[in-house]
């Protein structure tokens, strides 16, 4: 179901959902300082091309930047549950802010908490 979703989405709400959560994130005070402030684009167009992909869209992002090894990617963050809590609310609100269908959000919603979760490299 989930590479299933690029079809109900589409690129510009995949689009609106990424650059609500990067807004987000630019000011948060948790997770907003992981991010490098010379490439905040950089970094959203990496996200926006992943779950493009792995929604069922154009393979841009393997293309450009090889197999996601997310796990890998984010090791040298401190990654634990306040971390993985703070990134899933502002998607959460970013999700909402793109408006995403009632009948998708739960998909989305599941798939995200399964890679937060996923990333999580610290405990507590």
């Amino acid at each position: 179901m989930i590479d299933q979703l690029h079809a109900q989405l589409g690129d510009e709400k995949i689009t609106r959902m990424v650059g609500a959560f990067y807004a987000r994130v630019k000011d948060d005070d948790l997770i907003g300082p992981m991010y490098p402030d010379d490439d905040w684009e950089g970094a959203e167009k990496r996200l926006r091309d992943f779950l493009i992909y792995r929604f069922g869209g154009p393979d841009t992002y393997i293309r450009e930047r090889g197999h996601p090894r997310l796990r890998g990617r984010h090791l040298p963050f401190k990654i634990g549950v306040a971390e993985r809590d703070r990134w899933l609310d502002l998607m959460g609100q970013a999700m909402r802010e793109a408006e995403v269908p009632v009948e998708v959000a739960p998909v989305l919603g599941a798939f995200f908490a399964q890679i937060a979760d996923f990333m999580r490299n610290t405990e507590g």
